[in-house]
């Protein structure tokens, strides 16, 4: 029996890097073929293509260069791919894995991966966790399920997975839902069963700026004043608690709404933003009454993601909807 088709995208990040020159740190310079070439294992699971696409630090990624990426991936599931990986810098890792996951329109699996230790360092774990994305991408268990973050053995939907710690091994969690499955002796479990997701269609305007601002204790209002003689389309802000800003934040907030569309996540990191409890100037029901749409679980970075796309394919009118829906 032929072996499945899998399709690997190499753009760079730690998982890629090594050091050139003595005492200057590491940088992406390792194709995904070489890194490829530390897995021999997935060799024996799967027909391997394997491109480099490019060799960036994950915070140099952006949505244009994204866009391009899903291309690559929608060409190879056409070509016959059983599943496609895509190995980046982690800085980015949940936000890539969103941005894919809300234009994601195949059954076949999505996996984005990445590496904590550069791959000059000393137990590197790029090599283990591109196997287990391997593994996952090309069980029968992933389809239908979107994109997915595979790291550290463990299986996290794009709208839950965040990268937690800035340094540490074990940088990635699902805070409010646990991971999807893991990987036990190399076999993929899933602990949750697939989330019915709502796919946009692929953005024709990609102009669209979408600014974020996070509310901090005795914070100005300048920059806030200033969103829409910019130019910005819309604004993501990270409050206080459940999605809290101070009075006169509050009363600026009630004129931008006026012109684009305003989103309040929460900046703490886990949990929801509140609906209905609170009653206080620049609480979650004094906001939703200036205009204002409430983010959910959806934390501030992805809530900017999903209105950059939704802007960009006129469905912002949706963007309640589709947060209730994702957060």
């Amino acid at each position: 029996m032929d072996l499945p088709k899998l399709a690997i995208a190499a753009l760079g990040g730690t998982v890629s890097m090594q050091s050139l020159q003595s005492g200057e740190g590491v940088v992406p310079s390792v194709s995904g073929e070489a890194l490829l070439n530390t897995v021999p294992e997935l060799k024996t699971l799967a027909q391997l293509t394997v491109e480099t696409l490019g060799l960036l630090p994950g915070a140099s990624l952006d949505f244009e260069y994204l866009l391009n990426v899903l291309c690559w991936a929608n060409f190879q599931i056409n070509q016959g791919a059983a599943g496609v990986i895509i190995v980046q810098g982690t800085d980015t890792l949940e936000e890539s894995a969103t941005f894919f996951d809300h234009l994601w329109e195949h059954d076949e699996p999505l996996v984005l991966t990445g590496a904590m230790r550069s791959a000059a360092q000393a137990g590197a774990d790029g090599p283990a966790n591109l196997l287990d994305a391997g593994r996952v991408a090309l069980a029968q268990s992933s389809r239908g399920r979107g994109a997915q973050v595979v790291i550290q053995g463990q299986i996290h939907r794009a709208s839950a997975v965040r990268k937690v710690d800035a340094m540490a091994l074990h940088a990635f969690a699902s805070p409010v839902t646990g991971p999807a499955g893991l990987l036990m002796e190399g076999v993929v479990r899933y602990l949750q069963p697939p989330v019915a997701r709502q796919v946009l269609p692929v953005p024709q305007n990609t102009n669209q700026t979408i600014a974020l601002l996070e509310a901090s204790l005795s914070a100005d209002s300048l920059l806030l004043e200033n969103v829409v003689a910019l130019g910005y389309d819309g604004l993501v802000i990270a409050g206080f608690g459940a999605g809290h800003v101070s009075a006169h934040w509050a009363n600026v907030i009630e004129t931008i709404t006026r012109h684009i569309p305003v989103i309040i996540a929460t900046r703490t990191g886990g949990g929801s933003t509140a609906r209905s409890t609170y009653g206080f100037e620049g609480s979650e029901i004094d906001l939703q009454r200036k205009g204002a749409v409430m983010a959910g679980f959806t934390c501030p970075r992805k809530a900017r993601i999903l209105l950059w796309l939704l802007v960009g394919c006129r469905q912002q009118e949706h963007l309640a909807s589709y947060l209730d829906q994702t957060g």
